[in-house]
């Protein structure tokens, strides 16, 4: 019995320490392209074709992404619930480089940001 207990005390623990939450979110700095996220999957684009293009297919529903200079994709998320679309936060800087800080969330191969603060980026 005390090793059936132990073992269903690491697999709680296990399983708590996986989760992401807000202790794992860590505070981050992102510098790439807004870019739609279809683009990056399947063209495989490294940036943006235009600001037009992207701003268009952010209009027809697609979700806009941060392909950062480390070529991750960074996903915009949000906090609350019902969670609602963010790309509000990234068509006025669509097909443009960006600056934007946050919370930076890890599940699997997925990188979502809670965006805090974005900007243009200074050239």
């Amino acid at each position: 019995m005390r090793i059936a207990a132990g073992i269903s005390a690491l697999a709680a623990a296990l399983v708590l320490t996986a989760a992401p939450d807000a202790k794992t979110a860590t505070v981050t700095t992102v510098k790439g392209y807004v870019i739609d996220s279809a683009c990056t999957f399947t063209k495989n684009l490294k940036k943006p074709i235009s600001p037009d293009c992207a701003k268009a297919c952010a209009k027809a529903g697609s979700p806009l992404v941060i392909l950062g200079d480390d070529g991750a994709i960074y996903w915009p998320t949000t906090d609350a619930m019902p969670a609602t679309s963010q790309n509000d936060k990234l068509v006025p800087f669509a097909g443009e480089r960006v600056v934007a800080s946050g919370k930076v969330y890890m599940h699997g191969g997925s990188k979502g940001l809670l965006i805090e603060k974005i900007e243009a980026e200074k050239k």
